[in-house]
C-alpha cells in the first residue's frame, strides 16, 4: 500500500492507495497546523482502510516548493516511516501534483502558482502533460499573465492572474496517482527550497570585553 501526503501548503492532505485505487483520504480542517494535523491524518486513513503501518510498501511526499516549517514536517515524517519500515520514499514536486489534477480536468497549457509568502508565488509552466518551465519564485506583478493559472497563488493575486482555475490546493489522492503511474519525475525526499528559510540561524554571541 502507498501512503501519500503533502505539507507544502497551509493545508495537510493524506491518502492511501492499495495498488489499484485510493481507498482513504484526509484533508486538514484548518491551516498552518502541520505538526498537529499530519499524524492524526495518517492514523485516520489507515484506520479507514483497516490497515497498519506494516502494510505500507511505499511512501510518497510532496517536496515543495513551500514554506520551510510545513515542508519539514512532511519530509521528516516520510523519511522516518521509510527508515523504520524499510520501504522506499518517493518525492514529487507539489506543483506537479496540482498540474496533474488540472490535466485530468482537461486543461492543456497553463501555469501553476502557489503562495510563497512575502507577496511572492512559486510558479511553473505546463504544456502537453509536462512541466516545461520552473519552478521559480516570483513577484506576481513581474509574471502577470492572461494565461490560465491553477493554484492558490492565482486566487491571492487576481490582478496579476485574472484567469484562475482549480484546484487551489494539492490533493494526496492525486499524489498517489502521480507516483503509481509515474506521471511526473519522482525525486528524492529532499526539500525543494527556492530561497533561504524565513528563520535565520542565530549569530555567534559577541565576545565580552
Amino acid at each position: 500500500m502507498l501512503l501519500a501526503f503533502d505539507t507544502a501548503t497551509p493545508h495537510v492532505t493524506v491518502a492511501l492507495h492499495d495498488g489499484e485505487r485510493v481507498v482513504a483520504s484526509y484533508s486538514s480542517p484548518s491551516s498552518m497546523r502541520h505538526g498537529e494535523m499530519l499524524a492524526p491524518g495518517i492514523e485516520q486513513v489507515l484506520a479507514e482502510a483497516g490497515a497498519l503501518n506494516t502494510d505500507l510498501t511505499a511512501v510518497a511526499v510532496g517536496v515543495g516548493p513551500g514554506p520551510f516549517t510545513g515542508l519539514r514536517v512532511g519530509l521528516v515524517t516520510a523519511r522516518t516511516l521509510g527508515f523504520s519500515l524499510g520501504i522506499p520514499v518517493y518525492g514529487v514536486c507539489t506543483l506537479d501534483v496540482l498540474a496533474a489534477e488540472a490535466i485530468d480536468a482537461g486543461r492543456d497549457e497553463f501555469l501553476v502558482a502557489t503562495d510563497a509568502r512575502r507577496k511572492e508565488v512559486y510558479l511553473a509552466s505546463y504544456a502537453e502533460g509536462q512541466r516545461v518551465d520552473g519552478p521559480s519564485v516570483c513577484r506576481p506583478a513581474d509574471v502577470a499573465t492572461d494565461r490560465l493559472v491553477v493554484g492558490r497563488g492565482a486566487v491571492l493575486y487576481p490582478e496579476a492572474f485574472p484567469h484562475a482555475s482549480g484546484p487551489e490546493n494539492p490533493s494526496a489522492a492525486v499524489l498517489c496517482d502521480v507516483v503509481a503511474a509515474e506521471r511526473f519525475e519522482l525525486l528524492d525526499p529532499d526539500p525543494l527550497y527556492l530561497r533561504r528559510p524565513d528563520v535565520d540561524r542565530a549569530h555567534a554571541p559577541k565576545k565580552v570585553s
